[in-house]
């Protein structure tokens, strides 16, 4: 058994959505959907800024799903599509998966997207991980915590590709681990904590 959660440092991030785009070509993500966005704070526009000129302040904030331990759109699911797996991570077993989006209106954290339609790609083939199942039109999809990279003991991609290290990967069942340690030193929190779901991506600065 195991816990893997992911810490993100928001002193370190610096908005330039490489987690997103690195997640996006790992996953096979089609167009017009991401499954970790990059937020700004207080904004309803990607890379707004708060305060008047020239007194402007910016902090950005990268959300994807939380891979709750008491996730809401497990409650939900009709069919027992998503589910949690021993490794601590919400999944989704697509073959089970009958597109009611249940899910979608449980997460609080708005974190997944829905194939409407025939998933378009470009360049017009599938990329990434060779591993990563293609999702077909109808189902709902979302981060895995790249299952196919942690199985193997490797991180996940948009740890792997940060530029200012801004995220740190691990199993917060092991007292010795590196996430384990960063999150006793600092100050961290979780988005939502009144919302009972506790996330395993946890914040700090």
């Amino acid at each position: 058994m195991a816990k893997l959660a992911i810490a993100i440092n928001l002193g370190r991030c610096i908005g330039c959505h490489t987690c997103a785009n690195a997640c996006k070509m790992q996953n096979n993500v089609p167009d017009g959907m991401l499954w970790n966005r990059v937020l700004t704070e207080g904004c309803d526009v990607i890379d707004g800024a708060l305060g008047s000129y020239p007194n402007l302040e910016r902090t950005y904030i990268p959300v994807a799903c939380q891979h709750c331990e008491n996730p809401a759109c497990l409650r939900v699911c009709p069919t027992g599509a998503t589910y949690k797996d021993d490794k601590g991570r919400v999944e989704i077993d697509y073959d089970k998966c009958i597109g009611c989006r249940m899910c979608m209106a449980a997460c609080p954290y708005n974190a997944r997207v829905f194939n409407w339609n025939e998933p378009v790609r470009n360049p017009d083939f599938n990329y990434g991980d060779k591993d990563v199942p293609v999702r077909p039109k109808g189902v709902a999809e979302k981060c895995t915590m790249c299952k196919e990279r942690t199985d193997r003991g490797e991180e996940p991609m948009c740890v792997i590709c940060c530029p200012p290290g801004a995220r740190i990967f691990g199993d917060l069942d092991d007292p010795d681990s590196e996430i384990s340690r960063t999150l006793r030193s600092h100050d961290g929190f979780v988005l939502l904590g009144d919302q009972g779901t506790r996330p395993q991506v946890h914040y700090f600065k």
